[in-house]
C-alpha cells in the first residue's frame, strides 16, 4: 500500500488537451503533478500554474517519451525529488492520418515511436520505481480505433492496438509487485487533435455513437482518476463512449 498522503503523478503530453484535464483532476485532490511537455513550455507552465491554484502541486519536465534517456532523467528526477512516483498517465499521443498506400514511412515511424514506442519506455522506467515500492498504477490511454481499425488511420491504429497489448502484457508482469496496469480508451474528444480531423469523419464517428454525442474530458479524467484509487482492477480495456465494442 502507498504511503499516506499526496500522490506524485506524472501525465506525459500534459501541456494541452485531455492530458492537460487529467493533470487537473489529480490536482484538485491535492496530489503532486508532473507535466511532461515536448516543445510548448508555456502551456506546460500554464497547466502547472492551474494545478497549483487547484490546491494540488506540479512541476513541469521537458521529455521527449521517444527518447529513453530523457525518460529516465524524468521518472528518476522525480523520484528523487519526492521518493516516490504513484501514478503514470501515458497520455502523449500524435496522429498523422493518410490511407496506408499513401502513408509515408517517416509518418508511420513518427505515430508508432510517439504513441508506442514512448509509453513503452515510460512504462519500463517508472516500472523500476514502482517494483521497489511495491506498489503503483500505470494508465494507458488507447483508442477503439486499435480495436476497430479505422480507414485512414492504419499507423494509428496500430499503435493503439498494440498499446492495448503492451497494457496486459505489462498487468501479467507487474501484479506480483502489486503495480496496476489499465489501458482506457476516451473516445473522440474536442481537443486541437480531436478537432483536426475532416467533417465527414467527425459525422461519422457522432453516427457511431449509440448517444450521438463526443466524450467529456473532464468526464474521462474524474474515470482516470478514481481508476487509480482502485486496488483490484488491472489489465483491463476500458471505452469510454457510447459506441458498441
Amino acid at each position: 500500500m502507498p504511503p499516506e498522503g499526496k500522490r506524485v503523478v506524472v501525465v506525459t503530453g500534459a501541456s494541452r488537451g485531455l492530458g492537460r484535464t487529467i493533470a487537473l483532476r489529480f490536482g484538485s485532490a491535492g496530489d503532486r503533478v508532473v507535466i511532461n511537455y515536448l516543445d510548448r513550455r508555456d502551456l506546460a507552465e500554464s497547466a502547472a500554474a492551474a494545478v497549483r491554484e487547484r490546491g494540488g502541486e506540479a512541476v513541469t519536465f521537458r521529455a521527449d517519451v521517444r527518447r529513453s534517456a530523457e525518460v529516465d532523467a524524468l521518472m528518476n528526477d522525480m523520484a528523487d525529488r519526492w521518493g516516490r512516483i504513484d501514478v503514470l498517465v501515458n497520455n502523449a499521443g500524435l496522429a498523422r492520418d493518410d490511407l496506408a498506400m499513401r502513408m509515408s514511412e517517416q509518418d508511420w515511424d513518427d505515430v508508432l515511436d510517439t504513441n508506442l514506442k514512448g509509453p513503452f519506455l515510460c512504462l519500463r522506467s517508472v516500472a523500476r520505481v514502482m517494483m521497489q515500492q511495491r506498489y503503483g498504477h500505470i494508465v494507458c490511454l488507447s483508442s477503439i480505433s486499435g480495436l476497430q481499425g479505422r480507414a485512414g488511420q492504419a499507423n494509428y491504429s496500430a499503435s493503439k492496438a498494440g498499446l492495448i497489448g503492451l497494457s496486459r502484457a505489462a498487468a501479467r508482469e507487474l501484479g506480483p509487485y502489486n503495480i496496476k496496469v489499465n489501458a482506457v480508451l476516451p473516445g473522440h474528444l474536442e481537443t486541437d487533435m480531436g478537432n483536426g480531423i475532416r467533417e465527414d469523419v467527425r459525422r461519422s464517428i457522432l453516427a457511431s455513437n449509440a448517444l450521438g454525442r463526443t466524450s467529456d474530458p473532464d468526464e474521462v479524467a474524474e474515470f482516470i482518476f478514481q481508476l487509480t484509487l482502485m486496488r483490484n482492477v488491472s489489465g483491463q480495456v476500458f471505452n469510454l463512449d457510447s459506441r458498441l465494442l
